[in-house]
């Protein structure tokens, strides 16, 4: 964890759990990682930038589609702090964490219309998961905000 007189500030973003018409979750596997650990969605905010409008760019930025409907925004942001040797590196070492405000998401299309070769790839590969799995699946620093991802939304992954 980062030291708790760390004065620099948490990155905003948005995060997405996407969840198709069985009520799975859509995770992928970093493109830039061989660590094993899978994530949902997630990205910054630009300036001025509305949070749905925010939430739908990403999804289209990370995995290609826009095919989705928000069911939800969660009240609060969630944070973490990324570990020291992961905040010096990331973004020239600007922020400490960062702090989402997260969406869940009906998948409107089919898995054909996911297209993870976006011109920035975020993900190598993608799968649906249980909800449950999700939490233990991420990276350790992620664990907690995940978990409160989860059982804030968790009513909504149910089959459609």
């Amino acid at each position: 964890m980062a030291d708790q007189s760390d004065m620099r500030p948490f990155r905003q973003g948005v995060g997405i759990m996407l969840l198709n018409g069985e009520g799975k979750i859509f995770v992928g596997a970093r493109a830039n990682s061989s660590d094993g650990y899978w994530q949902m969605p997630q990205g910054g905010v630009d300036e001025g930038e509305p949070l749905r409008e925010a939430a739908l760019r990403e999804l289209l930025e990370e995995i290609g589609t826009r095919k989705a409907e928000i069911i939800a925004e969660h009240d609060a942001w969630i944070s973490y702090e990324f570990p020291e040797e992961v905040s010096r590196k990331t973004r020239d070492g600007r922020y400490r964490g960062q702090s989402h405000r997260w969406f869940v998401m009906r998948f409107t299309g089919e898995d054909a219309d996911i297209d993870i070769a976006v011109a920035t790839p975020e993900f190598k590969e993608w799968k649906w998961e249980d909800i449950d799995w999700l939490s233990e699946h991420v990276v350790p620093f992620k664990q907690e905000s995940y978990r409160q991802v989860v059982e804030a939304f968790r009513q909504f992954a149910q089959p459609a």
